[in-house]
């Protein structure tokens, strides 16, 4: 396991993640990923220790991952469902959190549609002066740092495998296509890449990426791009990060590394944002003959749950030349386990 000065108790956002801290996750979830390959899986670095999944919106891939990475470092898990609790009597969001922390609850990864509920629940344990931390397993449309995180490993690793660290994306063009107005996991990942020196290009149609985004997503720092109309140029928030914003698709994917491209989140969308699922797909979904625009080695990304033959094509879905998307839900084990161990870790 890498020496770390880790000193983080809560993971709610990447907005103020150093590099010090993403190399941390990184080689901590290298670890583990060599740990993933035994034959036998399981580590006992969190033994006695209880890790509460609360999601109170429904989840499949996250859940799921949290679950067995819990249990993978040998943690007690309790699982949390909504529509099976006492919420469905009135009880509160806090209270429900205040009653797993009688449980002996050490960590919480909560997951909900209202952006801030982690953070509240944070503050609400930090309040009551207990050592629970608390992780963002996606709230609303504020982050989902978790799942940047597995990205940003899937990523690094598949250009080095044995030492994945930030500086890896140094100039690469990485394009993020799709719902990204709605979109947690891109807001997450705009951080972590643009962190790393990457080059990042927003593409989606204008109802899917208002001009004014990046103050959105900047704000919680105060940086205010110059330029806000979308370009072919990189709006720079800070001298540190380059984020260019596009309405077409051909000038994100000229020359890009990486592509990213993100479900349509139907649910979330209050309006009528998009004249059909058909031309979307015919404007930016992601197929091979678009991917000709791109280096000759780009690699495609999705956080799944996949709408197949709208965001990306079936064939290339499954292409391994071309998808790490079955790599990223690999990815997620071993980072969730890095995470809940730097946690966790501290509570020993």
């Amino acid at each position: 396991m890498p020496s770390t000065t880790w000193n983080r108790h809560h993971v709610l956002s990447l907005a103020d993640f150093t590099t010090a801290e993403y190399d941390t996750v990184l080689q901590t979830a290298a670890s583990f990923q060599e740990v993933l390959s035994r034959r036998t899986k399981k580590v006992p670095s969190l033994q006695g220790q209880v890790v509460a999944n609360l999601f109170f919106e429904p989840s499949t891939r996250t859940r799921s991952s949290f679950e067995l990475a819990a249990k993978r470092l040998s943690a007690d898990t309790l699982n949390f469902a909504a529509a099976s609790s006492s919420m469905t009597k009135g009880e509160t969001i806090l209270d429900t959190a205040k009653t797993y922390l009688a449980m002996g609850t050490d960590i919480m990864v909560i997951r909900h549609k209202e952006a801030g509920v982690p953070n509240a629940i944070a503050q609400e344990m930090d309040r009551l002066g207990v050592r629970v931390s608390v992780l963002n397993a996606g709230d609303g449309q504020h982050e989902h740092p978790s799942q940047a995180l597995l990205d940003l490993f899937t990523i690094c690793t598949l250009i080095d495998p044995a030492n994945p660290r930030l500086e890896l994306l140094k100039g690469k063009k990485i394009a993020i296509v799709g719902d990204i107005l709605h979109s947690r996991v891109a807001r997450s990942n705009i951080w972590s890449l643009t962190a790393s020196g990457a080059e990042v290009h927003l593409a989606a149609p204008p109802t899917l990426l208002p001009k004014l985004f990046t103050e959105y997503v900047f704000d919680e720092e105060s940086e205010s791009p110059e330029q806000k109309h979308p370009s072919s140029s990189p709006i720079p928030p800070s001298p540190h990060r380059q984020l260019s914003l596009h309405w077409e698709l051909e000038p994100a994917l000229q020359d890009a590394d990486f592509v990213m491209t993100l479900r349509l989140q139907k649910e979330r969308m209050t309006a009528h944002l998009l004249p059909s699922l058909r031309e979307y797909h015919q404007m930016f979904g992601i197929t091979r003959p678009k991917l000709q625009l791109c280096k000759p080695h780009v690699k495609v990304l999705h956080p799944g749950p996949v709408n197949r033959g709208v965001e990306i094509s079936s064939d290339l879905m499954d292409d391994p030349e071309f998808s790490l998307i079955q790599s990223q839900v690999t990815s997620g084990i071993a980072i969730r386990m890095a995470l809940l161990y730097l946690l966790g870790s501290s509570k020993i």
